[in-house]
């Protein structure tokens, strides 16, 4: 099987430069080709400028900086030679077939033998493409289609000809699923292929649905929203998203592509409205604004939805239906409800699924491809036969039969029963033969929701659970809303320290929520706060730090493994860690200073530790106190595990994984690692300067509050963090241990939370999770 240690990307546009940015962020040298451009003597401009941009964008292609560095410039004039030391090509050019197979050929005389060549189409069969080509070429050719934004869409789609070679398929999937953390899910050579064939009949739909019946556009957002689990921006929201300009491109291509006899055939037309909106500019987010816009008025952001009927803007509103309101989160509950937004929301989903029901196996294999493949690619929450589930295939297919509509063939095979079942312990899909099979797992992948499904956890309170992982691994996985922290939260981390010595040799903490941790529940901190319970908040604080410290100095290794965000006391957790396996797409901070309060679990003390015995920090004891405080007081976030190791969050030695599937192996294979001889960190004792330290703090805020870059309230929260981090009233002659770091961090935050202005900062977070500057 072809080793892929080297790539080229071909096409330094929005998406090439992209996937070649994500190539670098598996640390993969990867060459980046464009055009020689018409004007100006940089033959290299295209490609450059294309690097250039991805530093600068937001969200950011690139998980650290640095990575840009992985990525070589060129032209496809000059540099094509540099292909010969590639392992896997890419082409991402413009979606002409004549374009795309002149390059081909020059590629091919340039690429060495056993090379792997794929496009990134989303429109041309790749029967179309190896047209002509020699055999050896179509040996090595194959369609790996990414979603935008690549770094952060999971979705590839592979596409393997009949005479593509296995081996060649097998490489493309084993180095996107490990080295660029994606799931792959094979495709028939179909147009569209799974994402775009049904996705792009979805979103046409909803327009032409809502356009027919005369929906206001967040009407219709609502109505396919929450209950059918598709993402908050709703259709016409997501549409702005993607950009208006593509929409004709993309539903010519499809409507060329497909037989007369297809569906989306009976929805397709470019609507006269939208025609105008993208010749005037209106082209979404990137644009004036497209179906929503923010229109500034008197200082502040207004949101504008477009008037379908007379093509005007108007001030959004919130709609209210009784469909949606009454339906929440029952699917059969929304659509069976007589109102407009019950009606349309019938006419979107029963057309969308009974689509897709339509096509398997004609586009994939069998449904676990489809719904994985809309779940990833269009951030679903449920696929279409898991939405079908929900409703009950019996109910649809009967209501399908009563209006005179066809019902798919796989559909009806289904009678009454569904497509997913529980059996022994696993979850299986109906085939397309009416035999139900196992949801295949590839080595490599261990998922906690597997695991639920054949056992009760070892122990369980309302927050967290403790699961045996086996091999004489537990995890603590983390429950609660968003995985806030609470004093559930901490008596289960406490449980697990007892238990785990018993029965097994090491601790994974993970979670398969969309966080790790939001950090601690701070509704609780204001109830306590409003009533003036010190003597309750004191306690909190305590027992945090209690069991952060019982956590560190545990008598076996613990693997913090995050995924998502790591926020204030999910953070501390990390910090306590024996070591960190963390997912690639990990967002790690200390932001209690957002709230007008500061780090009380042990965050200031591990980060005053870990800046202290840092080899990157300049001598002295001024350094590592003002790292700390730049983090903490500017409330810090890294957009990435990378990040997280230059802001000491993780260790140099911590592990990223890019596949979020295969994360609770890896955190489980490197606690097992550090089984063997483990002994617990010793306790730290360090010096700090005290008040020389605090002074110099304190004229760095005074500073940022002249230049009107710091609040009043900022100040006091930056004057506490100084004293906390400076040492208090201790001198550079002095050594402070771990609990004296502790009760200078209690002091710091009882001072603080005590403050009006945190309160208000603290019930404004919690009115409208936006800060509060004040």
């Amino acid at each position: 099987m072809t080793a892929i240690r080297k790539v080229t990307v071909l096409g330094a546009g929005v998406m090439g430069a992209n996937i070649a940015a994500h190539v670098a962020n598996a640390g993969v040298p990867v060459i980046l080709l464009d055009i020689v451009p018409k004007d100006g003597a940089n033959r290299n401009a295209i490609a450059e400028g294309a690097i250039d941009r991805l530093l600068k964008a937001d969200p950011a292609p690139l998980m650290h900086r640095a990575n840009a560095r992985l990525i070589t410039p060129g032209n496809t004039e000059d540099h094509l030679a540099l292909l010969g030391d590639c392992d896997w090509i890419i082409e991402a050019v413009i979606e002409r077939l004549d374009i795309k197979q002149s390059l081909y050929r020059k590629i091919d005389a340039v690429r060495k033998p056993g090379s792997i060549v794929a496009s990134n189409t989303s429109t041309i069969p790749l029967a179309t493409l190896i047209e002509g080509m020699p055999d050896a070429f179509a040996r090595d050719f194959l369609i790996t289609h990414f979603f935008n934004p690549p770094r952060y869409m999971r979705l590839l789609e592979l596409v393997a000809g009949p005479q593509t070679r296995r081996d060649a398929a097998e490489a493309v999937r084993v180095f996107a699923d490990v080295a660029l953390g994606k799931t792959v899910v094979d495709c028939k050579d179909t147009p569209g292929f799974i994402g775009n064939r049904i996705g792009i009949f979805w979103l046409q739909c909803s327009v032409v649905e809502a356009m027919n019946r005369g929906l206001a556009i967040e009407e219709a957002d609502a109505a396919i929203g929450r209950p059918a689990g598709i993402p908050k921006t709703g259709v016409f929201g997501l549409l702005d998203m993607v950009g208006l300009d593509l929409m004709p491109h993309v539903l010519g291509s499809m409507a060329a592509s497909l037989p007369q006899s297809d569906p989306f055939h009976a929805v397709f037309r470019e609507p006269t409205l939208i025609r105008k909106m993208v010749a005037d500019g209106y082209t979404g987010r990137k644009g004036k604004g497209g179906f929503y816009r923010l229109e500034m008025r008197d200082g502040r952001r207004v949101k504008q939805a477009l008037d379908l009927k007379t093509g005007e803007y108007r001030d959004a509103i919130k709609p209210k239906l009784k469909s949606v309101t009454s339906g929440g989160r029952d699917l059969r509950t929304l659509l069976s409800h007589s109102d407009r937004g019950g009606r349309y929301a019938w006419a979107v989903i029963s057309q969308t699924l009974s689509y897709a029901a339509s096509l398997v196996p004609e586009i994939a294999d069998d449904i676990v491809a489809v719904d994985t493949a809309m779940r990833l690619g269009y951030n679903w929450r449920y696929g279409p036969f898991e939405l079908i589930d929900k409703i009950g295939a019996g109910w649809f297919a009967e209501r399908l039969r009563a209006e005179g509509r066809p019902v798919p063939k796989l559909l009806a095979m289904a009678g009454e029963r569904r497509f997913y079942r529980i059996e022994a312990g696993r979850t299986r899909y109906l085939g397309v033969d009416g035999v139900y099979r196992d949801i295949p797992r590839v080595p490599g992948v261990l998922l906690l929701s597997d695991i639920k499904l054949r056992g009760e956890p070892i122990v369980r309170n309302g927050a967290a659970s403790l699961w045996d992982i086996g091999d004489g691994v537990a995890c603590l996985e983390f429950h609660s809303k968003m995985n806030s922290l609470d004093p559930r939260s901490l008596a289960m981390i406490r449980k697990a320290i007892e238990i785990v010595p018993r029965r097994h040799k090491a601790l994974v903490i993970y979670n398969e929520g969309r966080n790790f941790s939001v950090g601690a529940n701070i509704g609780l901190l204001l109830y306590t706060a409003m009533f003036r319970a010190w003597f309750i908040v004191r306690a909190l604080v305590r027992k945090g730090q209690e069991t952060y410290k019982q956590l560190k100095h545990a008598p076996f290794p613990v693997v913090g493994a995050p995924s998502g965000m790591a926020l204030g006391g999910g953070c501390e957790v990390l910090l306590h860690c024996s070591a960190v396996q963390a997912h690639a797409e990990s967002y790690v901070g200390l932001v209690e200073a957002g709230v007008g309060i500061i780090p009380a679990w042990g965050g200031c003390k591990e980060m005053l530790l870990r800046w202290s015995a840092s080899v990157k920090r300049p001598g002295g004891p001024i350094p590592p106190v003002a790292k700390a405080f730049e983090t903490i007081g500017m409330a810090a976030i890294a957009k990435s595990a990378a990040e997280a190791k230059d802001l000491l969050f993780f260790r140099p030695n911590d592990g990223i994984t890019m596949n979020r599937d295969r994360l609770l192996a890896d955190a489980k294979a490197k606690a097992l690692a550090l089984v063997e001889n483990y002994a617990p960190p010793a306790a730290q004792r360090i010096s700090l300067p005290g008040e020389s330290g605090r002074i110099a703090l304190r004229l760095a805020i005074d500073g940022l509050r002249r230049l009107g870059k710091a609040t009043p309230h900022d100040a006091v929260v930056g004057e506490a963090l100084a004293g906390v981090l400076s040492g208090g009233e201790t001198d550079i002659t002095a050594t402070l241990g771990e609990d004296d770091l502790l009760a200078l961090e209690r002091g710091g935050f009882m001072t603080l939370v005590r403050h009006p202005a945190t309160r208000a900062r603290i019930g404004h977070m919690l009115r409208t999770g936006k800060p509060l500057r004040n």
